[in-house]
């Protein structure tokens, strides 16, 4: 029989939210390093097209600060210093909430999360005085992705709401904008409007493990642990080698009297990624667990 209350201890010690701040965090970087190489593309398609949006659904960079923006962005991926005195000689000279957007991200790449906070929000509202209102949804959320790494919670849940209110269409970017605010309500404990934003996250971005992985956590933190053991293997399902899918497969299943399903869920975790967070947690889960039983030998 597993040894339930040590692991029930240690689960307390991952936090897959913690993880997945970090995660998103990293992806926010990449995002924008990504913005930065296709900046000069998006201006080309401004400046032939008069449509209002590219093809992907985002609005592209008007030819006139398309430039700059690249060149500022690139910058902040090399010294964000430099970044940070160019976005602010740019803003002087009328480079718009661009300016104030490229000020953001060079801070968030010195970790300087408090100021980019606030960049990000005067880019926001920048962009909604010049009538962008979706780049002012992207840009709060932002904010409240630079709050929710810095650990302030509240603030992140303050600015993904301003994000909400000013829209974004139906897919995949409302759907990250409700998981980001679901993971500030469970850091703010508030377990029943992280649920709601979850299920809103699901139906826009089905195709996300990530949401699927929070919404099991905390189904099983609230214990429905019929719905925690649905939408873990939905996330399995979508990403079989992710050591943090891995590791709440085993948690899940060890409360469910599936100890084999916990064993083998924790073996893949620990060898998928033996140096992560959730890989050493699946270690020291597994150090816990009672010895497998003997395979039986055939009769004879």
């Amino acid at each position: 029989m597993p040894v339930i209350l040590p692991l029930l201890m240690f689960m307390q010690a991952y936090d897959p939210e913690v993880e997945a701040v970090m995660r998103n965090s990293r992806r926010k970087k990449e995002d924008a390093a990504a913005a930065s190489a296709s900046a000069a593309s998006a201006a080309r398609a401004a400046a032939v097209q008069a449509k209002p949006a590219a093809a992907d659904g985002r609005i592209p960079v008007p030819a006139k600060y398309a430039g700059p923006f690249q060149a500022c962005l690139d910058l902040a991926v090399e010294s964000p210093d430099k970044a940070i005195a160019f976005a602010e000689k740019w803003r002087i000279d009328g480079g718009s909430f661009y300016a104030r957007h490229c000020m953001g991200f060079a801070l968030t790449r010195a970790e300087r999360w408090g100021a980019a906070i606030v960049a990000f929000e005067q880019a926001a509202d920048e962009a909604e005085r010049s009538g962008e209102i979706v780049q002012s949804a992207r840009l709060w959320a932002q904010a409240g992705n630079a709050a929710l790494v810095s650990g302030d919670a509240a603030k992140a849940r303050s600015d993904f709401d301003a994000a909400l209110a000013r829209g974004l269409p139906d897919g995949l970017e409302k759907g990250e904008l409700h998981l980001d605010r679901a993971r500030a309500l469970v850091a703010q404990g508030d377990s029943e409007a992280a649920r709601d934003s979850l299920d809103i996250a699901l139906a826009q971005a089905p195709q996300d493990p990530l949401a699927w992985l929070l919404s099991a956590t905390l189904a099983r933190r609230t214990g429905e642990m019929a719905l925690a053991q649905a939408h873990i293997a939905r996330a399995v399902q979508l990403s079989p080698d992710d050591a943090s899918v891995a590791l709440e497969e085993g948690n899940i299943a060890i409360l469910t009297d599936h100890a084999d399903i916990a064993r083998a869920a924790w073996q893949r975790a620990a060898k998928v990624a033996p140096d992560s967070s959730a890989g050493k947690a699946a270690t020291d889960n597994l150090d816990r667990l009672d010895p497998a039983p003997p395979a039986s030998r055939p009769a004879g």
